[in-house]
């Protein structure tokens, strides 16, 4: 594209929390620190937008000023495709979309290249389709059954402005094809395999660690912990399922709630092994543990799949108590190499992200 420095445009979904999407973000900003970041809305603190944007200010769309959007803005689903598709991004030379949803919808001008980082396509208007729309009310239905059909086709029709995309897991790339009809490059998600390396002696507990929400399954694995008086679990994290998860633990497993960076990766270094009973897309924490030198026990669909290696931990193959309850009784039989455990994360550092990331854009523009 010439000797000038190219002129770049990010988009991302929207930010309003800190995920694995905004690690993702936090690396492209890092790479393009000149580039202009777009979103359908920003309302990220002062502290959240030095850790995830370095500071830098973005252009929102008009779904920011819409009433009451700061607390409500997905009841305005059905203007997501316009939002996006408001942005004028003629001006630049390349458009990198960091999307899950919308984000990859913006469109390009013929002179223009767009490369996706897919974290994963539109899930509730796919492959989680019937478990997002059985549950609702007749008249939720009435309403969201043709929005979601119209966000079907418009989501296939707006992957044809994509050059190149690129997906978070081997899983990510397979709904790519089925959804798009588009073949997915693969670049794991970054970790930052220097913040978890292992510094403090190994204890003899179990450790889970996410958002406390249905999907996420935490209650399978303290039902499963429940049932091995002898094991302990620590469980960090907060969300819908705190009280419950409290009411219902035995003297063996310890609800922590939401605690500090700091301490989690305190944890994360001294925990004998993590458990997760989510299906991932990829599940950055999982990773997180590896660079701790810390086996993983987890449900082996998925981004699971991408992450855990034979010698790196158990996978098992349903998602209830009593599977939980067999792998972890699998790796009291195991030993593991703190060695091969961290070489093999590795391959997730962040410094090998963006080396990744720069070679395939500039392999494409």
């Amino acid at each position: 594209m010439g000797e000038e420095p190219i002129r770049v445009a990010v988009v991302h979904d929207w930010l309003v929390t800190q995920g694995g999407a905004e690690k993702v973000l936090r690396q492209i900003v890092e790479l393009f620190p000149e580039a202009d970041i777009y979103t359908l809305v920003d309302f990220l603190d002062e502290k959240q937008r030095e850790e995830i944007l370095l500071g830098k200010k973005t252009t929102p769309s008009f779904i920011q000023y819409l009433p009451l959007a700061k607390k409500y803005f997905r009841n305005y689903l059905p203007l997501f495709p316009k939002a996006i598709e408001s942005f004028d991004l003629s001006q630049y030379d390349l458009i990198i979309s960091s999307s899950w949803a919308f984000a990859k919808g913006v469109k390009k001008t013929k002179n223009q290249k767009h490369i996706c980082y897919c974290h994963t396509p539109i899930r509730y208007a796919w492959d989680l389709y019937e478990e997002y729309v059985l549950p609702l009310h007749p008249l939720k239905k009435w309403i969201v059954i043709p929005t979601l059909a119209y966000i079907r086709k418009w989501d296939r029709e707006s992957a044809k402005n994509v050059d190149l995309f690129i997906a978070n897991s081997t899983c990510v790339a397979q709904r790519i094809q089925k959804h798009y009809n588009r073949d997915a490059t693969i670049l794991h998600p970054p970790v930052d395999c220097n913040k978890f390396r292992p510094r403090l002696e190994k204890e003899d507990f179990y450790l889970t660690l996410s958002r406390l929400v249905p999907y996420k399954k935490t209650r399978l694995i303290v039902e499963a912990f429940n049932e091995m008086p002898q094991r302990k679990l620590i469980v960090i994290g907060e969300g819908e399922e705190l009280t419950h998860l409290k009411k219902i633990a035995k003297s063996n497993v310890e609800i922590l709630g939401f605690q500090p960076d700091s301490v989690v990766v305190e944890y994360m270094q001294k925990t004998k092994a993590f458990v997760y009973a989510a299906k991932e897309d990829f599940g950055i924490v999982m990773a997180e543990a590896l660079s701790s030198a810390t086996p993983v026990i987890a449900f082996g669909e998925c981004g699971a799949r991408d992450i855990v290696c034979n010698g790196c931990g158990v996978l098992f193959a349903k998602q209830n108590r009593e599977a939980i309850m067999q792998a972890v009784e699998q790796f009291e039989k195991m030993s593991f190499s703190n060695k091969r455990l961290i070489e093999y994360a590795l391959q997730f550092d962040q410094k090998i992200f963006k080396e990744k990331l720069l070679r395939i854009i500039y392999e494409n523009i």
